[in-house]
């Protein structure tokens, strides 16, 4: 004779994969709060046993509860930074914002520093463009005047300068007669 088996129908879903998105219903949710809350407690105590690490974990319920494992504040006391040391650091990001825009001001000097006179000047003002002008009269003077004090140069001197090219004509030397 066969053993006949009857097949009864199991009264749970048992484990399954499930879509992870929002889920809507109420109830379901709290539940599915309570048992992943209790398996996100448990391998936290076991992260903590098996590798001596400090775990702490706030969670809030949907139901706006606040659950907490191991010693939220003592670790976040410890962690967090003192009041002292948030106001260096802000003291010293301001000090690296200042000195960078030093550093800015200081690289656009270095660009407008060639010769006063090769700087554009599409963008000076009325009374800047007429003390420009009145610079380069001035400027132009005192060349002038150096140019006509300059000792005149001997031929010698000229002949020893390296980049002077001395073109001669000689022909006035000669009387043609």
């Amino acid at each position: 004779m066969q053993h006949l088996a009857m097949e009864v129908p199991k009264k749970t879903l048992g484990r399954r994969k499930i879509p992870i998105k929002k889920i809507e219903k109420k109830s379901s949710l709290q539940v599915t709060f309570t048992k992943r809350r209790g398996g996100l407690f448990s391998k936290a105590g076991e992260l903590a046993v098996l590798c001596g690490a400090e775990v702490a974990i706030l969670v809030k319920s949907p139901a706006e509860k606040l659950y907490s494992f191991g010693q939220p504040e003592a670790l976040i006391n410890r962690v967090a930074p003192s009041p002292a040391q948030i106001r260096r650091e802000h003291e010293g990001r301001i000090k690296y914002e200042e000195a960078e825009k030093r550093l800015e001001m200081e690289k656009k000097e270095e660009v407008g520093s060639g010769l006063w006179w090769e700087e554009p000047c599409e963008d000076l003002q009325l009374q800047e463009l007429e003390q420009l002008l009145e610079s380069l009269d001035d400027f132009g003077g005192k060349v002038e005047e150096n140019l006509n004090y300059a000792p005149p140069l001997s031929l010698q001197q000229l002949m020893a300068a390296d980049d002077f090219v001395i073109a001669t004509d000689t022909s006035f030397f000669y009387d043609q007669d």
